[in-house]
């Protein structure tokens, strides 16, 4: 899969050096990803959240912080849509980011 947008990720941590080792580990894991439908990401990341319009929400760090991404699962293509602690996240709207 590929990954756009690891820039966002970066600025992320350079403000929350506490979420830099996970955010990577996920960034890895995903670019290293193969899955053809949200069944098959389910499986890996049971509790991310499938929402509309192909986004999907990842919980970073022990849920301290959520990551939104769009996947285009034909095209193996992902965009890091939001990454942000739990008072930004509640200001947005999920499945329109």
């Amino acid at each position: 899969m590929r990954v756009f947008a690891k820039k966002t990720l970066q600025e992320f941590w350079i403000k929350h050096p506490d979420s830099e080792q996970q955010l990577k580990s996920w960034y890895r894991e995903a670019e290293k990803s193969e899955w053809q439908n949200s069944n098959q990401l389910k499986r890996e990341y049971p509790s991310a959240s499938i929402v509309g319009d192909n986004r999907v929400i990842f919980n970073i760090k022990g849920n301290n912080y959520r990551l939104i991404v769009k996947i285009n699962f034909h095209y193996q293509m992902m965009w890091i849509r939001f990454v942000g602690n739990h008072k930004e996240y509640d200001r947005i709207d999920a499945t329109k980011i």
